[in-house]
């Protein structure tokens, strides 16, 4: 029976707006460089993977040199430019994520989000966020209006470790007083979320809102927050 449900925070509660895609054509666009919102799109899936992959490592990224952290965030723009058809060099890469986070933006809900939290705190569900985001939770849980559904939030930084690692799902349970087969979580990363979930033996949910993990089948995928109560009755049958 499954007592609790734990969230990513960006990409699965939350996005930036404006759409860091925006964002991202904006910036290039102060360049005289033209790309499409689309390519900038699947840039980023595949930059998000990329820093999936570094944060999987022995050394997560928030653990690193300032110097390091820097390379990496020029690289990560790298990967998105590509996807869009600019194969450019790390110094002018670094330059487009300057721009970058020079333009103004926040985060937002998505559409989903609360008509989903409604109706898992129907079921008596214990709620919880598991982020690697750099921040205050508290406060930006009151800014996102998400404090009356939420029991707890955990963060790298609390932790000393991201996703995948396994210490931030282990404090989860703990939170939330609950065996891991009483858990899901819910992520739209597959390296961070369903793996990291997979290994302290959890059950993932894999959210793919734009239909990006075609090739997942190891997992449920589903496309809305609201489809999260149709696994929540015999989670065993949903993976198998």
């Amino acid at each position: 029976m499954i007592k609790a449900v734990f969230l990513d925070l960006y990409g699965t509660l939350a996005r930036f707006h404006p759409p860091r895609e925006d964002v991202q054509v904006q910036a290039c666009e102060s360049l005289d460089i033209s790309v499409t919102r689309n390519g900038i799109l699947r840039g980023y899936f595949l930059a998000d993977k990329f820093m999936d992959s570094e944060n999987a490592s022995p050394v997560p990224i928030a653990l690193r040199s300032a110097e390091d952290r820097q390379h990496f965030l020029a690289q990560y723009e790298q990967v998105i430019l590509r996807a869009a058809g600019l194969n450019v060099d790390i110094e002018f890469a670094w330059k487009v994520f300057q721009i970058v986070q020079e333009i103004p933006y926040g985060l937002t809900l998505f559409d989903d989000v609360l008509p989903a939290l409604d109706k898992l705190m129907s079921k008596q569900l214990t709620l919880g966020v598991l982020s690697n985001i750099n921040r205050d939770m508290e406060e930006l849980s009151k800014e996102l209006g998400l404090v009356p559904y939420l029991s707890f939030s955990v963060t790298s930084g609390e932790v000393g470790a991201g996703k995948p690692h396994s210490p931030m799902f282990l404090a989860a349970l703990d939170r939330a007083g609950v065996e891991p087969y009483e858990a899901f979580h819910v992520g739209d990363s597959y390296a961070s979320d369903v793996e990291g979930a997979r290994n302290v033996g959890m059950y993932p949910l894999l959210l793919d809102r734009y239909d990006l993990y075609k090739n997942v089948v190891d997992c449920p995928r589903i496309s809305s927050l609201i489809e999260i109560t149709e696994h929540l009755g015999e989670p065993e049958k949903f993976f198998e």
